[in-house]
């Protein structure tokens, strides 16, 4: 008896581990996807998603770079990938921007997230202005945050040099993005 009890116990929390992991952000790690994910692996990935390929043609050409924009079935946007190399289906992933919400860090890092909650678990490595955000450089899980300047109370169209003093422990999170070396 005590070991069908063990083996239920040890098979939910395998199976609420594996949960956590779908949403899970780390360094080289955005849920399923890995440093090593490939993007042709994408389509088997979110196969229960919704796959929207911009691959720099027609109304794209001037793009840059290729993107994958993955939806839920309800419309809602989950990220969007950029791939290292435009037009290549086994190139590995240059960086998602992450749009849904249960996609948080270990420490609870995620969308929903304030500056305090940043600076309590990471170090800030680098400090960027542009004209309506301030750019956070978080080396220790290769993301980039973005905080709107309104948050700040700026309301000011430059690109000034803010630091960390100046960002309030409550401002939100506009946008978080995590790279992939």
């Amino acid at each position: 008896m005590r070991k069908i009890i063990l083996l239920l116990v040890v098979s939910v929390l395998f199976i609420q581990c594996k949960k956590e992991n779908n949403y899970m952000l780390a360094k080289g790690q955005v849920g399923k996807i890995t440093s090593k994910t490939q993007v042709y692996e994408l389509k088997s990935i979110f196969e229960k998603d919704s796959l929207v390929s911009r691959l720099g043609e027609g109304d794209f050409a001037d793009s840059a770079h290729d993107e994958y924009l993955i939806y839920t079935k309800q419309k809602e946007h989950i990220f969007t990938i950029i791939p290292k190399e435009q037009h290549d289906s086994t190139a590995t992933i240059e960086s998602i921007q992450i749009f849904d919400k249960k996609y948080k860090t270990s420490s609870g890092l995620g969308l929903s997230s304030k500056f305090q909650d940043i600076i309590g678990s990471y170090s800030v490595n680098k400090v960027e202005s542009t004209f309506t955000s301030v750019v956070l450089f978080v080396d220790e899980i290769d993301a980039t945050i973005t905080i709107d300047k309104k948050e700040l109370g700026i309301n000011d169209f430059g690109i000034q040099k803010i630091n960390l003093a100046q960002i309030p422990d409550l401002a939100k999170i506009k946008t978080l993005t995590m790279w992939f070396d």
